[in-house]
């Protein structure tokens, strides 16, 4: 009786700290946690601040205005139904949807696994990745959009387009069957927001006096502050997304860094020679170019993938910018497309290269060539790039015949913050 009541407590005392019986991680549990809220970071406050400092001081709330309501209502979408079509089991739809049977959560309880971690925890970390995407795109209508539209845009391009993208990709669709690679989100969040970004700016038009009158940032402070807090947030964008403790975490955060470090100097060096002085905007928007080229490729590449990938970034986003805005004339007003949606497409085709084995990185799939792995990622950013922009495109069409997209020149010329909120970010205003 002794040694029958002694045997299970041996038991419990030999297995790993870590784990328990019904298969819970608890390590990997606390670092999803951890990345969890540090993806949040990003949004609210790391992504508002930044926003809200690169533009005019009369519109200032309105940006923080919407970074913050569009994670409210996100999170809302999200548990109705939205987790449910990309991450539930679509049956024979299987390649193309999810199905419902996890809107609301119903039936999930604490004691529901995804892998080895709990499936709220599952629930909540790929919910932050759903409200910062929206919320990249802020940046391209910023100090023109009624903040109405901006919410209905927000809502049905989060069904309509994101779900879709994400079931794909990360769902267990048919892109992820094909093989295609994206760690964190270079395609699903990147790419996709920042064509949806590129659409907007074009259907809304530019904003009165550009690009002969001067907008430039009104706070830099702000805007170095919240590129601070988007860098580390990062961690838990890329590192998380291995959702385990692990070197390969490690390897992605290592790797993450890289890539914002190489950005930013490659960035802050092409500005300096071609302008005569570096600047603080150019060095913080090389890191979130950075950032963003290396997050599809975080957890399949390794040191060496991450440098050049941050280089490239620097050099394709910071042209990409001066084309868009000097020679197109197009006024994505914080860069949204140049540096999200081309550093997205440039890293989602890079990992198709650098996570070889023989270029330092995790390896592709058995009889998989480099150049088989390019062409899929390469069909994965076009079929993005198609449905974004249509969809995109659709539904700014619909919502401008329905309610309208824009404030008038008057409400514009006044300023977002009074004429939509009726507050004022200064006092002196």
């Amino acid at each position: 009786m002794f040694f029958k009541l002694l045997l299970p407590a041996l038991a419990l005392m030999l297995m790993p700290p870590w784990a328990d019986a019904a298969g819970l991680n608890q390590a990997n549990t606390a670092w999803v946690l951890t990345s969890t809220a540090l993806v949040l970071f990003m949004t609210i406050p790391g992504l508002s601040l930044f926003y809200a400092g690169l533009v005019r001081s009369k519109n200032v709330l309105s940006v923080l205005m919407q970074c913050f309501a569009i994670t409210c209502l996100v999170s809302l979408l999200w548990l109705v139904g939205v987790y449910s079509f990309i991450f539930a089991d679509g049956g024979q739809w299987q390649a193309l949807m999810g199905g419902a049977s996890k809107a609301f959560l119903l039936g999930i309880g604490p004691d529901a696994l995804v892998g080895d971690i709990p499936e709220t925890v599952y629930f909540m970390f790929q919910m932050t990745f759903a409200i910062i995407t929206p919320a990249l795109i802020v940046g391209a209508f910023a100090e023109r959009m009624k903040f109405s539209a901006m919410l209905w845009f927000s809502g049905l391009w989060l069904i309509i387009v994101y779900v879709p993208i994400c079931h794909w990709l990360w769902g267990g669709g048919w892109l992820a069957n094909l093989g295609a690679m994206d760690f964190a989100g270079g395609i699903v969040i990147h790419v996709n927001a920042g064509v949806a970004a590129l659409v907007s700016a074009l259907v809304l038009g530019n904003r009165r006096g550009f690009p002969t009158t001067a907008m430039p940032p009104h706070n830099m402070t702000m805007v170095v502050t919240g590129a601070g807090m988007l860098w580390v947030g990062w961690y838990g964008f890329n590192a998380g997304s291995a959702l385990t403790a692990d070197g390969r975490a490690g390897m992605a955060m290592l790797v993450t860094h890289i890539g914002a470090a190489s950005g930013a100097l490659t960035w802050m060096a092409i500005e300096w020679r071609r302008f005569g002085k570096p600047s603080v905007l150019g060095i913080v928007t090389g890191m979130v170019a950075g950032l963003g080229t290396i997050t599809p490729a975080s957890g399949f590449v390794g040191p060496l993938g991450a440098l050049v990938i941050g280089v490239t970034a620097g050099v394709v986003c910071f042209y990409a910018t001066q084309y868009v805005k000097r020679s197109l004339k197009i006024d994505d007003s914080l860069d949204v497309f140049p540096v999200h949606g081309v550093g997205g497409i440039t890293g989602s085709l890079l990992t198709g290269v650098f996570a070889a084995s023989s270029l330092g990185g995790l390896g592709l799939k058995e009889g998989v060539s480099i150049i088989q792995q390019v062409g899929i990622q390469a069909l994965a950013v076009i079929v993005t790039i198609v449905w974004s922009a249509l969809f995109s495109y659709l539904i700014l069409k619909a919502l401008g015949k329905t309610i309208g997209l824009r404030v008038s020149a008057d409400e514009e010329t006044q300023g977002l913050d009074q004429v939509l909120h009726e507050e004022t970010g200064y006092l002196d205003l």
